[in-house]
């Protein structure tokens, strides 16, 4: 994922003596460092995370049908114009 050169970005990061123990540990056993096993395991699960926001993959089918709903015109929700139209329960509120 990642190397050591050009890295000119700090994070600093707060944390307990037992987390800090525990990635030592993970650390060793891969015979990391600790900056190198939390960069590279932040940035999987940042990747991870992100993964779905990006990009997603369908078939022919599911594609000509999420293409077909994306073209379709809008319908008309009652229900949810009224709910959206009426004050929220929080703006109805007077401070404390």
């Amino acid at each position: 994922m990642t190397t050591r050169t050009n890295r000119s970005e700090k994070l600093d990061l707060r944390l307990t003596a037992e987390a800090k123990r525990i990635l030592a540990t993970a650390a060793a056993a891969e015979r990391r460092s600790l900056s190198d096993f939390v960069l590279e395991s932040a940035l999987g699960r940042a990747e991870e995370t992100l993964a779905d926001r990006r990009t997603f993959h369908l078939d022919a089918e599911k594609w000509a049908a999420f293409i077909s709903a994306l073209d379709a015109p809008t319908r008309d929700l009652p229900r949810l114009k009224r709910l959206l139209s009426e004050p929220s329960i929080f703006s109805s509120r007077s401070p404390a």
